[in-house]
């Protein structure tokens, strides 16, 4: 079977199940953020696809799942340079589709999936094509966002080392003047994130591959086998832990950099095992077979999250919660004729987009009592009831 036809064959099924999510999910408050918030590229597209397609979850997410399949196909192309055999490319990809922290970027609207596809777009374009357009993709991403400023600071670095002096002028300027225009929050004093952040890297990447991620990392710096994926990825990911020292950083800026180094264990765990002989490759093969284990049951946990409510205590502990209820409740009140209610800033916002307004005709007041009332709306997965709240008509004279 034609190896394309296989990395298709993945991104196709990955990319059938993304679209099948974007029915169960709802904009979690965040995302409004995105959307109605300040200006930035990622609400340019985001804006540009519901312009085509209407203001409903497809085109919102749309945009999202196409970065994320552009990244994969990317991937693939990167790693010919670290893994020769075209089967060990598509396993790469397969774990890469997998990671928690991937699929997450794949679907919801934030900065990740961005920062992805603008990481692994550059590494294409700088070892594949004219140096210039390195150049120019880097200029372009001064001006799209701050989240590329630790691209900049690990490039600059990477060009000491090399010894490529106009590289390093040029991404020393492009990092003061992305520093200037969006500037970096280092605010704080020390509060003891540092685990957090590793505890969240680990969630992100699960422990295992988490844990190989980072003994590549440590074990290349010491035999000085390092190149620009390298540098990219361990400059992030040691200023995001020199940083959460001092508070609690978002991460969904700083893990993407480290997907960069996939390639990196890819080359070394097959190396590692091609070069034993048959007897004793028994451990890497129990190792790969757990790591791609606990991806598929962790997947399945995502895409099958809503079955979740039906073993919790407390509905709000759902890791998905804040991307549930407001859809179903939007429909349940406009199924009632009501068109704009007067509630939660957060809840309102996440309205607004499947059209409740705001007015102050109608109150809409979430409570903790599942008692069934005429003036009440209750939210329910899976016979589950996740979310209740009184409605109530407003006089006013």
């Amino acid at each position: 079977m034609s190896h394309r036809f296989i990395l298709f064959l993945i991104l196709g099924i990955d990319a059938l199940i993304l679209f099948f999510q974007t029915s169960s999910l709802s904009i979690s408050h965040a995302e409004t953020m995105v959307l109605y918030g300040d200006f930035s590229f990622l609400q340019l597209i985001i804006k540009t696809s519901m312009y085509f397609f209407g203001s409903n979850d497809f085109a919102l997410r749309l945009p999202m799942i196409i970065l994320h399949l552009m990244s994969a196909y990317l991937l693939y192309k990167i790693s010919k340079k670290y893994l020769k055999d075209r089967r060990n490319r598509l396993w790469l990809v397969l774990i890469f589709v997998l990671l928690p922290g991937v699929i997450s970027s794949a679907i919801i609207v934030e900065s990740a999936g961005l920062i992805i596809f603008g990481l692994l777009l550059f590494v294409y374009v700088y070892e594949n094509l004219s140096r210039k357009y390195g150049y120019f993709i880097l200029s372009l991403y001064v001006i799209l966002g701050g989240e590329f400023v630790y691209l900049f600071l690990a490039l600059s670095i990477f060009a000491i080392y090399t010894k490529q002096r106009a590289f390093f002028i040029f991404n020393m300027v492009a990092f003061f003047i992305s520093i200037y225009i969006y500037g970096v929050d280092t605010q704080g004093i020390p509060k003891g994130h540092f685990l957090d952040s590793i505890a969240v890297y680990t969630a992100i990447f699960t422990p295992i591959i988490f844990i190989y991620i980072f003994y590549i990392l440590y074990r290349r710096y010491l035999t000085k086998d390092i190149d620009i994926l390298w540098f990219i990825s361990s400059v992030a990911f040691v200023f995001s832990l020199l940083l959460s020292f001092r508070q609690r950083i978002e991460l969904e800026h700083f893990a993407p950099y480290l997907i960069l180094a996939l390639p990196l264990a890819g080359e070394m765990f097959y190396h590692s095992y091609r070069v034993r002989l048959k007897v004793f490759r028994t451990k890497y093969r129990v190792a790969f077979i757990v790591s791609l284990v606990f991806l598929v049951l962790n997947s399945l946990v995502v895409f099958f999250n809503k079955e979740l409510y039906l073993v919790l205590d407390n509905p709000k502990k759902h890791f998905a919660y804040n991307m549930h209820v407001a859809k179903e409740l939007a429909q349940e009140l406009k199924h009632r004729g009501i068109e704009c209610v007067d509630t939660d800033t957060q809840m309102l916002s996440r309205l607004k987009f499947y059209g409740v307004t705001n007015c102050n005709t109608t109150l809409l007041v979430e409570n903790s009592s599942i008692e069934e009332e005429e003036s009440s709306v209750t939210i329910s997965y899976k016979n589950r009831a996740v979310y209740h709240a009184s409605v109530t008509n407003v006089n006013i004279n």
